[in-house]
């Protein structure tokens, strides 16, 4: 977690428990392990730029605009379901703070375009000796 602290993140999330589907047996129907984290984004203090790439990065995951919600039911019980939710909410603000460099275009060099055509050509004598009858 480069880009943004931990202890940032952590500031700027709720969270609520609800019951769990799924695996688990009688345990799912009488314990409230799932977690949902939501991060407020407004209440994150970041800087302004990292906050409007986060807001154009992940707009389609954003709910009333501004809340970034992850649920957890993985695991049984709640605390590692808590922290396996803190770890995703930093892995998707990781991602989306990502910028690829810029890429450079180049251009080939003029004995590469050479050895390139001298290939061709001596494939396609190749291949036209094959198709001439004696």
């Amino acid at each position: 977690m480069a880009q943004i602290a931990l202890e940032t993140i952590l500031d700027a999330v709720e969270f609520s428990v609800t019951r769990s589907s799924g695996a688990g047996g009688q345990h799912v129907n009488k314990t409230n392990s799932a977690v949902i984290a939501s991060l407020d984004l407004l209440k994150l203090k970041i800087a302004d730029d990292k906050k409007s790439l986060l807001f154009k990065n992940l707009a389609h995951r954003l709910a009333q605009g501004h809340i970034l919600s992850v649920r957890c039911e993985d695991q049984r019980d709640q605390k590692s379901n808590k922290d396996k939710a803190i770890d995703n909410l930093a892995f998707i603000l990781e991602k989306a703070l990502y910028v690829p460099k810029k890429r450079v275009k180049t251009k080939p060099t003029k004995s590469s375009v050479k050895r390139r055509l001298e290939s061709k050509s001596q494939k396609s004598d190749i291949k036209k000796l094959r198709r001439e009858k004696f």
